[in-house]
């Protein structure tokens, strides 16, 4: 899902999609399905969020938080979505965040008031990527590209979702590290729903 609106993401996102696009190469049916979102239309963009998916991938710029909590915006600051209209979102709608997996692929997501914020939208626990730094298009490109060549590596088989996509952004994380020779500034943990979600999102399937 493209907020960020700029192209800087162009790029990037093209970069990501050619690349699980790839991965189908050969195959008798798709390994990996692509749906990709770009819009201004804040209702469009919830629906995003809440649409089940192994990864939601979100390339935005992500380093401002203030009174509406940590927030996606697009380039021009036109478009802006914050995590607190999520919840408010995901108690209209009955339902939250169904991947396995959320990448947060903008600036400085990976700190505690963002981690805090995605807990509070979830149905069940995820593998969260998000980033200590700021980044750029060339750090988006070398490790999505990373990632996504780990986490298919096996076509998908055998693992549960939200532990292969752990395996294979820490073997990202550390390729990255080894290949430019420096600290990768993405991080993945395991985030689970806080007791607001517990009670406030339909568990999965209803």
């Amino acid at each position: 899902m493209d907020i960020g609106l700029d192209p800087a993401f162009d790029a990037s996102m093209s970069f990501v999609q050619a690349t699980l696009h790839n991965i189908n190469a050969g195959a008798e049916s798709p390994i990996v399905e692509v749906e990709f979102v770009r819009s201004r239309d804040l209702l469009t963009v919830g629906m995003a969020f809440t649409a089940p998916a192994h990864v939601l991938h979100v390339m935005a710029h992500g380093g401002a938080y203030g009174d509406a909590g940590p927030t996606f915006e697009s380039s021009d600051q036109r478009t802006s979505y914050s995590l607190d209209r999520l919840a408010d979102d995901v108690v209209r709608l009955g339902r939250g965040i169904r991947t396995s997996t959320v990448f947060a692929d903008g600036c400085r997501t990976a700190t505690a008031p963002w981690q805090r914020a995605l807990e509070h939208v979830l149905q069940g626990p995820i593998t969260y990527i998000g980033t200590t730094s700021n980044i750029g298009w060339h750090e988006a490109t070398v490790f999505g590209a990373m990632f996504y060549g780990v986490l298919y590596r096996n076509k998908g088989k055998g693992t549960d979702p939200a532990e292969a996509a752990m395996s294979a952004a820490q073997k990202a994380a550390a390729a990255y590290t080894d290949l430019l020779g420096r600290n990768c500034p993405y991080k993945a943990t395991t985030l689970e729903p806080s007791q607001w979600a517990l009670e406030n999102v339909r568990p999965t399937g209803d």
